[in-house]
């Protein structure tokens, strides 16, 4: 096991264990099926390439528990109710 899993700070981090399971399982299946890493590591581990995509703020679970890249711009979500013009 990978020593950062046994530190509460990164359980932490995520939200709890539930959530840090999820976000490293759909987080493996993306890098998995081709997505690039966000950290530069000298290892093709892809279970460490996660973990410190984490630990360096890169990746997070969304509410609707979907891995967000820190920074990206969503264009999606609900749209923006005009309650001003209503009527």
């Amino acid at each position: 096991m990978l020593k950062e899993l046994c530190e509460e700070q990164i359980v932490n981090k995520v939200g709890g264990r539930f959530k840090l399971a999820t976000l490293i399982q759909k987080r493996l299946v993306q890098l998995n099926a081709g997505s690039r890493p966000l950290v530069n590591i000298n290892t093709d581990h892809k279970m460490e390439i996660v973990i410190q995509e984490i630990i360096k703020d890169k990746i997070f679970l969304d509410t609707t528990l979907n891995v967000r890249v820190a920074g990206e711009v969503d264009g999606g979500g609900p749209p923006v109710l005009d309650l001003e013009n209503l009527g």
